[in-house]
């Protein structure tokens, strides 16, 4: 092999970077079974709603294979955070539809949370600390490092935020006039279809900017580096101190 064949040093970091960035968005946004466990309940409901148009069957469906799901996570022994937020957010809106007898509201809450995060993108990065980089930060040991000491970042933070927040107002912008016009079931496959795309449209995106950035400094490291570097500074300091106190004493002794 020539040296023409082999790797450059730079096109290596790249990919250990795009491996990474790639590894981190599967940790926090759950991968493909968090996927699932997002669309299972919804999908359940509207089945059964669509079948038998009965919402109490259709709201229990869906409430009980979201908590099957968190109990699958704590018998693996795995992260409950994906399965826990959809039993609450299909219990918000079993709750929401049983109050108002309207199936439709099944749906209410989730929709609410979706206009709350997309306006939450947009407003953070207008104020400068864009929320995708609060989520991603810790899983990439960052922290806030980004905010002062990697602009590079930041501005792909920034992208990637406005790409999260125009995609969940679009969504938004679909599904809320379905919530007045259509009926349940229209509003429940239209809500199932736009789960997974916009959501794999939006990581893709974050990956794709991220990926161009620079690297994530490791604050986790760097202190790690500090106190190793300050510990050898005490034992030096021991050891100066005990080399001198010998020598004193071997002064005193003569």
């Amino acid at each position: 092999m020539t040296s023409l064949d082999k790797p450059t040093e730079d096109t290596q970091a790249r990919d250990d970077a795009r491996a990474v960035t790639e590894a981190a968005l599967f940790e926090a946004f759950g991968g493909v079974r968090g996927m699932v466990e997002t669309v299972l309940p919804g999908l359940l409901f509207v089945t059964i709603f669509t079948i038998n148009k009965d919402l109490h069957w259709s709201a229990i469906a869906a409430l009980a294979v979201s908590v099957v799901l968190v109990v699958v996570r704590l018998a693996m022994r795995d992260t409950v955070k994906h399965a826990f937020s959809g039993v609450f957010g299909v219990a918000f809106g079993v709750v929401f539809a049983m109050m108002t007898g309207n199936a439709k509201d099944f749906y209410l809450p989730g929709m609410l949370y979706t206009l709350g995060l997309a306006l939450a993108y947009i407003i953070t990065t207008l104020c400068g600390v864009p929320l995708i980089g609060l989520i991603l930060g810790p899983v990439f040991k960052e922290n806030l490092s980004w905010r002062t000491r990697n602009p590079g970042r930041k501005k792909a933070y920034a992208k990637a935020s406005w790409a999260w927040g125009l995609i969940l107002l679009a969504k938004c912008a679909i599904l809320f006039p379905l919530y007045w016009w259509a009926n349940t079931a229209q509003l429940g496959w239209v809500l199932v279809a736009l789960k997974i795309p916009p959501f794999l449209l939006a990581v893709w995106l974050t990956w794709v900017f991220l990926a161009k950035a620079p690297a994530p400094i490791d604050v986790f490291a760097e202190m790690e580096e500090a106190e190793k570097a300050e510990k050898a500074e005490e034992e030096r300091k021991a050891a100066l101190a005990a080399e001198s106190g010998e020598v004193s004493g071997g002064r005193h002794r003569k």
